[in-house]
């Protein structure tokens, strides 16, 4: 996927209202199923997960408040925004004075509507602009949400890319917000451009589209006794603004996903967060009971731009340029997460004799002679079982690549071999 494709997948898909459950979730992972194979999984209502338990499933058709003269001065029709998430189904009339407890609007942004939700308790409730709200008379005022809420599922996909090795990469993005373009519809369009461009890799990838917190709950509690074969992981959102990359390590702080994002990142602009309990489904996956190694990617991060969880997040917010960007730091962090192994060196006692293998001869002519002969001593030297490639490289100020290279072809004249254990 170019980054003009990602973002038409973003178009698509933002119009849909989608939720934790419903048919709009289905629809939303129907959707990406046509551009990468999904296996889909349905928790019904009242299964318990861990501490939770699948809420009622919500299905809205419509919504609206109509003034007198029968005129929809807020329509769900217009923007699914203007409903908050899980309002029960409601047909009345009432005053603007009672409807205000009902009413949520941004004083300080008076032009936009804001994403409001209510998942585990029963009320209803209209989001609209502060502009609009000082604009509305006294009332009367129809008032209609056609709106379920029944025993039903909750429906999440995943995408399995066969890797050589049973253990796992685990990409996460949440699919659980209505028309929000960057938190959360940008971090799918990229995993799904991930996911095409993965072919023969040595990790298994595993591409979990889920609700957020909920979802990803169900996953682990239906997962439990596998989890562990996770390495790797990060959650994905927040994909498609101009901001600079930002990476928020794992609860473990030091694991090798997170080593590998502070490489990548180094020759760029980008911040490093340290873990926190709060954000994404990073915080599920890190709980301590699993202590999984994930981390999470985002441009800007949830909460720190003024269009976050807002009208403002649509689709001209979602740069293409800046999804082609989020892709490829993803794509420098697996090629490394790929190569990144231990050696041993086979002839240990001294330094062995390059020139007689034709391995500094192979080297003639290319622009990094240099680079890469320096590369191939430092593999030989810190091959004994102990430093990683990416260990190498930090302490060579190498490129990865450069030693990945290297490795290759010490391996390939039998100077060192790839280390068990």
């Amino acid at each position: 996927m170019t980054g003009a494709q990602m973002h038409d997948l973003v178009r698509r898909l933002y119009p849909l209202c989608r939720s934790i459950t419903g048919d709009g979730l289905r629809r939303t992972l129907e959707i990406i199923g046509e551009s990468i194979s999904l296996e889909l999984t349905e928790v019904p209502t009242g299964t318990e997960v861990l501490d939770w338990t699948i809420p009622r499933e919500w299905n809205i058709r419509d919504a609206y408040l109509k003034d007198a003269s029968g005129r929809r001065v807020v329509d769900f029709q217009r923007s699914n925004l203007h409903v908050v998430g899980y309002s029960g189904p409601v047909e009345a009339t009432m005053s603007l004075a009672e409807l205000r407890g009902h009413l949520h609007t941004l004083p300080d942004q008076p032009d936009l509507v804001p994403y409001r939700t209510s998942y585990y308790a029963d009320t209803w409730g209209f989001c609209l602009s502060q502009r609009t709200l000082d604009g509305l008379g006294d009332g009367p005022y129809e008032v209609r949400i056609d709106s379920t809420l029944a025993d039903g599922h909750l429906t999440y996909g995943e995408h399995v890319v066969r890797g050589r090795s049973s253990a796992e990469v685990l990409i996460s993005c949440h699919v659980c917000h209505p028309s929000l373009a960057n938190d959360n519809l940008a971090g799918v369009a990229v995993a799904v451009a991930l996911a095409q461009r993965l072919t023969d890799p040595w990790y298994t990838y595993r591409f979990i589209f889920a609700p957020g917190t909920i979802g990803a709950i169900a996953w682990l509690a239906l997962n439990r006794g596998r989890a562990d074969r996770i390495k790797h992981g990060l959650t994905l959102a927040c994909a498609g603004d101009g901001g600079t990359i930002h990476y928020k390590r794992s609860r473990r702080g030091d694991a090798e996903i997170d080593q590998v994002f502070a490489h990548v990142l180094k020759d760029r602009p980008h911040t490093l967060l340290d873990f926190s309990p709060y954000g994404y489904d990073e915080r599920q996956y890190c709980s301590p009971g699993f202590n999984l190694p994930v981390g999470s990617l985002t441009r800007t991060p949830y909460g720190s731009y003024p269009e976050y969880h807002t009208s403002a997040d649509n689709p001209d917010f979602v740069l293409p340029a800046a999804m082609e960007d989020t892709l490829e730091t993803l794509w420098s962090a697996v090629r490394v997460l790929e190569g990144n192994r231990r050696y041993q060196n086979l002839s240990p006692y001294g330094e062995p004799q390059l020139g007689r293998r034709g391995l500094y001869g192979s080297l003639g002519g290319r622009s990094d002679t240099k680079q890469a002969q320096m590369a191939m001593l430092w593999v030989l030297n810190l091959s004994d079982g102990t430093h990683s490639l990416l260990q190498i490289a930090e302490r060579s100020s190498l490129p990865f690549e450069a030693l990945a290279e290297a490795a290759h072809v010490l391996q390939s004249a039998g100077l060192v071999k790839e280390w068990v254990g």
